[in-house]
């Protein structure tokens, strides 16, 4: 009867688990409490508060096999009130061979007899001697318990201390499939499959991101899904030294929005010109509204390819056709520097507010500002005015009158920037004169902008490389987007904007002068206040640490590839609460391989995984090749 109970039980564990055929045998060895650093925690990064080891019986291919990044599970001391059927999970950080005879290898041995035994070594390597050699395992908590019931599998956020001596478990490629992907596919309409894995990496057809970094020897991949509406709604950020995939993952993502999702829209601030060409394939479907924006005309198909940025793999490309096409089907337009945009007391109270920041060791100065913010709010009050609403004329004499007044009266030095404010309000007049209708279809000032993105267009790429000119187009674009959302609380439809060299758009208040100072606080604004309103943002970056870091703290959805520099890492551990034990093996990642993780948008929330992504000029060069 034991026998048989015993029989059933390893039945229901093989549901779940993988013992690698027959080659994984491992017992936990230790649970140790991690000493953390008294130093800042963006000097040190993030640790878990314990460490795992396992120890496993070698055997010469599960080298081979097991993997940096693999989930296992030990059972904890709450699986009694589970029928022995709940686990702790740990995900793998590091893995090592050892051998007796070279741990017990002293430097102060004869040389000679060091050199034997190494070499001797190298054979027993190659067999399946478990006295001599195991394998270390190394593995941080995951903070989830897993219970199983039958075929039910139940995830519950936590740490549960895991039993010292008790077998240790591989998650199956089917439980981790399921684990982070079933959910979703149910999301997508898509057929869930408990035995089979079907997947492929055409965009139109799988919705997928890529596939997960686990068991690749074998044949069938596990692909890897999100959810673009939380991932878009909530803020995502991707962050990689330069050649790492960041451009390519952008452009996979932002075309697997655009198949998959019928009424979100993306907007790109396109500083490195790049997106034309990654996005070419949707810029030409017909059923995707899209349009380009250049600083400058185009003139023809040619023309087009030399103002945009080329992958050096295409660069011998004839993408003549298609460039003609989205010309052809008036995709193209320019952008027409004319009249500001007009403000509104948001803006004026906008523009005390950094008065204030550039004086804030003024204490003098400080008194008058905070008059003169109040007698902007006083007019706003007795007019019953919106916060929203373009300024009247009325209104900028009034300001220009009580804050010379005030600043006359706190004595503030005439020839200071603050004096010259106050004293130019009413220049602001002619701004508020709607600006003249543009004759040419393909020009497009900031407000035919806006009204892109109040009718139909889908994708809006702003491919402009003057910094002032972009920067200012953020401000206006996410200040309307935002306010207009705010005033008749509407929440669709879905708009992502997507900074791509986010330190641009915007970098630290320390490093901010002049309009990056402007531009850094309405992108903050934005991610802050935008998720409630369906407007979300994407941050892609190689210096992470000459960002905003309040608006890193709004993104929930990390995608983190090699970050050489120590700080950079320790910035992003310390702000996603990502172990910097995970965080170092990015290093060793090849361009295109990612650490996911994610507080919503994933089918496993807050469980980092490592994820090799779709890779996008796959999918340019089957679309290049068939428009020959």
């Amino acid at each position: 009867m034991q026998e048989g109970a015993k029989l059933k039980v390893q039945e229901e564990l093989n549901r779940h688990f993988t013992d690698l055929n027959g080659r994984f045998d491992a017992r936990l060895s230790a649970v140790l409490a991690i000493r953390r650093a008294e130093l800042s925690a963006e000097t040190t990064g993030f640790s878990a508060k314990y460490e795992c080891r396992a120890k496993a019986q070698y055997q010469k291919d599960l080298m081979g096999l097991l993997e940096e990044g693999m989930l296992l599970a030990v059972r904890n001391f709450k699986a009694k009130k589970h029928d022995g059927n709940r686990f702790t999970l740990l995900e793998i950080s590091r893995i090592g061979p050892e051998h007796f005879g070279l741990r017990g290898l002293s430097d102060q041995s004869y040389y000679p007899y060091q050199f034997e035994i190494i070499e001797q070594s190298v054979s027993d390597w190659d067999t399946d001697d478990k006295a001599t050699m195991m394998i270390q395992l190394a593995a941080i908590p995951l903070n989830y318990d897993l219970i199983l019931s039958g075929l039910d599998q139940e995830y519950l956020k936590g740490f549960t201390y895991p039993i010292v001596g008790e077998r240790v478990f591989i998650l199956s490629k089917n439980t981790i499939h399921r684990m982070y992907n079933r959910r979703l596919l149910e999301e997508f309409g898509l057929t869930w499959n408990e035995n089979r894995i079907s997947t492929i990496a055409e965009a139109r057809k799988d919705p997928r991101i890529g596939v997960i970094k686990m068991f690749q020897e074998e044949k069938d991949p596990i692909p890897i899904y999100v959810s673009f509406e939380r991932l878009a709604r909530y803020h995502f950020g991707i962050f990689s030294f330069t050649g790492g995939g960041k451009s390519n993952l952008v452009s996979n993502i932002l075309r697997r929005i655009m198949y998959h999702q019928k009424t979100t829209k993306v907007v790109i601030f396109d500083i490195s010109m790049e997106y034309p060409f990654l996005l070419q394939d949707v810029f030409s479907n017909t059923s995707i509204s899209s349009k380009i924006i250049t600083e400058i005309p185009v003139a023809d198909a040619e023309h087009f390819r030399k103002i945009i940025v080329t992958p050096r793999k295409f660069e011998k490309a004839d993408v003549t056709p298609t460039l003609k096409s989205i010309l052809t089907m008036g995709r193209v337009g320019h952008f027409a520097e004319g009249s500001e945009h007009p403000p509104t007391y948001e803006d004026i109270l906008e523009e005390i507010k950094l008065l204030a920041m550039d004086d804030v060791k003024k204490a003098v100065n400080l008194n008058a500002i905070n008059q003169i913010r109040l007698k902007v709010l006083q007019w706003v009050k007795d007019k019953h005015a919106e916060r929203s609403q373009t300024v009247t004329q009325p209104f900028l004499e009034y300001l220009q009158t009580e804050a010379l007044s005030i600043l006359d009266r706190f004595r503030v030095w005439k020839n200071s920037g603050l004096y010259a404010w106050a004293s130019t309000r009413s220049e602001l007049a002619t701004l508020i004169e709607p600006e003249e209708k543009v004759k040419d279809d393909k020009s497009f000032g900031s407000e035919r902008i806006v009204q892109l993105l109040e009718g139909d267009v889908r994708l809006l790429c702003l491919s402009i490389a003057e910094p002032s000119v972009i920067k200012q187009l953020a401000i206006t674009l996410t200040s309307d987007m935002l306010r207009h959302r705010k005033r008749e609380f509407q929440v669709d439809p879905q708009v992502l904007f997507v900074f791509d060299e986010a330190q641009e758009f915007i970098p630290a208040y320390e490093k901010a002068r002049g309009i990056d100072s402007t531009c850094t606080q309405r992108i903050e604004t934005l991610l802050r206040q935008g998720r409630k309103y369906g407007l979300g943002g994407c941050v892609a970056t190689q210096r992470i640490a000459y960002l905003n870091t309040n608006a890193l703290q709004q993104l929930h959805t990390y995608f983190v590839g090699p970050l050489p520099r120590p700080y950079d890492r320790s910035l992003v551990s310390s702000t996603f609460t990502i172990d910097q034990s995970i965080l170092e093996k990015t290093l060793e990642f090849a361009p295109g391989q990612w650490l996911l993780s994610s507080y919503i948008a994933t089918g496993m929330e807050n469980a980092p995984i490592f994820i090799t992504a779709d890779n996008s000029e796959t999918e340019l060069e089957k679309f290049i090749t068939a428009r020959r």
